[in-house]
């Protein structure tokens, strides 16, 4: 009955490798036949599909360890549809559809053959960043061909404010694509047995124990700087202080757009000391530091600095999305030490933060253009707003910054953060 059984489960991952090479062929033949034609975008989109497709393969170096055929189908399709139809990429539906069967693919991989362990609920949200990720990625790849190489693909002839609204389309497009696919993931994922654990070329993983303790986290400040926490602190307080009168100097001015912007700022200033009455989560003081400062200097360049001082967008960005991939961090590893579901080495860690921040500042972008469309029409100073293409796809590319900032940071830093968190999923 086992041999029965195993050869079952040879004859399944053969045939299935076979229609996958056919599937993966075809894409080699569509991604010459575009760049035959002129279809450069096309061709470079098709050959980075066939390399995610072949990744496994090479890796393993076996012919037969390849992704589910059914699920390249889903990345054939719009790119035959694009052979057919010969319309811009920028307006075909088909690169959304494109782009998260791409993410799709690369999550099942991730999944099933390598040591990555994952439950329904995480997979799911998982393609949908990585549809995110990739769809913003793969716009500041045509950005910086545009600069580098004379190109027009974002432009497209179009001004700076119309090519960023087309962007903020495509962006949404993508969420859409990215949700569709995060909902056939979830049907995959629970449809496959646990058969499949075979053909992930590596055993569960046993995770350290819980009761060992991490080695003692430095201060972030502290050792670093050598500033004492008690001065951290008194930073901290007095960037808190300076929010405070920026509050009330906007409400004495009736600058809606500074009350927003202070009002926030000045709440996020205290959810660390929420979190530590509430969720007993003590927090660093350099993390608080970190925090405080990220949207104090927002704060500022609202009041003014943007607009006197170039490189002060880029500096806030760059902090506020190092914040971002350290919360990211911090909660996906207090998961992974909370169940025995998840599983993430740290080695795969560097590139779920990239993920994570990446897709966040996608998120954030089109929160930006829905405040400041929203806020024009109404004929209201906008709390956020965007500044045309050139000033989006720069904060993208400053948010990688920042992400890898927090991701070489994040082993050394918000361990204990992470052991802390978990302790208090399992309370």
């Amino acid at each position: 009955m086992a041999d029965g059984r195993f050869d079952g489960r040879v004859d399944k991952t053969r045939r299935n490798a076979a229609l996958a090479w056919l599937v993966t062929a075809a894409l080699v033949a569509l991604a010459i036949a575009h760049g035959l034609f002129d279809a450069y975008r096309w061709f470079v989109f098709t050959a980075f599909a066939v390399a995610i497709v072949l990744l496994p393969a090479a890796a393993f170096r076996n012919p037969l360890v390849m992704p589910p055929w059914e699920l390249l189908c889903l990345v054939l399709l719009p790119v035959i549809d694009a052979a057919i139809s010969g319309v811009s990429f920028l307006t075909s539906i088909a690169v959304y559809v494109a782009v998260a069967a791409v993410a799709l693919v690369v999550c099942v991989e991730i999944d099933r053959f390598t040591a990555v362990r994952m439950n329904h609920a995480f997979a799911v949200v998982l393609v949908v960043l990585t549809t995110l990720a990739v769809a913003g990625a793969w716009h500041v790849a045509q950005w910086l061909a545009d600069v580098t190489l004379e190109t027009d693909y974002i432009l497209d002839g179009r001004s700076q404010d119309a090519a960023n609204r087309a962007l903020m389309y495509n962006f949404a497009y993508a969420a859409v694509a990215g949700l569709l696919a995060g909902a056939v993931f979830g049907r995959y994922f629970q449809s496959y047995g646990a058969d499949d654990n075979e053909a992930r070329g590596s055993p569960t993983p046993r995770k350290t124990s819980p009761d060992g303790e991490p080695a003692p986290v430095p201060s972030l400040i502290r050792d670093l700087l050598d500033v004492p926490d008690g001065t951290v602190r008194r930073l901290s307080r007095l960037m808190q202080a300076a929010l405070a009168v920026l509050l009330l100097y906007g409400i004495a001015g009736r600058d809606l757009t500074t009350v927003s912007n202070a009002a926030i700022a000045l709440a996020i200033t205290f959810l660390p000391a929420v979190l530590e009455r509430d969720a007993k989560l003590p927090l660093e003081p350099g993390l608080v530091f970190w925090l405080t400062a990220a949207v104090f200097l927002h704060v500022l360049g609202s009041a003014g600095l943007y607009a006197q001082i170039g490189p002060w967008d880029s500096l806030t960005h760059t902090i506020s999305a190092s914040i971002v991939a350290a919360a990211g961090y911090a909660v996906v590893r207090a998961i992974d030490l909370h169940t025995d579901e998840i599983y993430i080495p740290p080695a795969m860690l560097f590139a779920f933060i990239l993920v994570f921040v990446l897709a966040f500042g996608v998120i954030w972008e089109l929160m930006e253009f829905g405040i400041d469309r929203s806020a024009q029409r109404v004929g209201l100073d906008a709390v956020l707003a965007q500044h045309g293409l050139t000033d989006t796809i720069v904060d993208l590319v400053y948010d990688v910054v920042g992400a890898v900032i927090a991701a070489i940071w994040g082993s050394f830093y918000l361990t204990a953060l992470s052991r802390r968190i978990a302790g208090r999923l399992e309370g």
